[in-house]
């Protein structure tokens, strides 16, 4: 059962995603070692070629590696990828697992994923798109054919089609007192 009355709050401040709008800046990479409340692993046949399309083409960098065996990379805090070696008796395949990993970015990037990853593998980048949930993003297919979802928050524009679909499933942003206060 969805509870459609559950009040909103903003959170920001315990996310390294910023606040959408057309000043947003990308944090920097994120270097720290922390306990990571949760992480995708990767299976791959080639360490080398996934981790050049991960990190030239999705903007990810390698934290460390241990050689043969497993790639951790990362873009963002809270934003890591496992890359494992698969075993080598199994087959590699032509089909996208039934799984996908989205990840944030800021809109004024997904352009530029979009072109690195298309000069990297012109057929593995889909159209970007706009969502019912305010949102641009891309699908991208890696070459260990591992479904990735790029997702860029627009900024909120409360006469949209976004944020009647919002409204309706009753999401919609708090009052701000402050304005509240400055008018007559």
């Amino acid at each position: 059962m969805t509870d459609h009355h559950t009040p909103y709050y903003d959170a920001f401040e315990i996310s390294p995603v910023p606040p959408p709008g057309p000043d947003a800046v990308a944090p920097e990479p994120y270097r720290g070692i922390y306990g990571m409340p949760a992480f995708v692993t990767i299976p791959t046949h080639d360490l080398t070629d996934s981790s050049r399309f991960w990190t030239a083409g999705l903007g990810f960098f390698e934290l460390f590696s241990i050689p043969g065996t497993l790639i951790h990379l990362r873009r963002w805090a809270f934003q890591d990828v496992l890359l494992v070696a698969a075993d080598p008796a199994s087959a590699p395949t032509s089909e996208p697992p039934a799984l996908t990993y989205s990840y944030a970015c800021v809109l004024a990037e997904l352009d530029g994923i979009v072109e690195a990853c298309r000069a990297l593998d012109p057929g593995a980048v889909g159209e970007p798109r706009d969502t019912p949930w305010n949102s641009r993003e891309v699908e991208i297919l890696t070459p260990e054919k591992a479904r990735i979802v790029v997702t860029a928050a627009k900024p909120y524009e409360p006469d949209s089609a976004a944020a009647r679909s919002l409204a309706a499933i009753g999401i919609t942003p708090p009052k701000n007192p402050a304005k509240e206060e400055q008018q007559p």
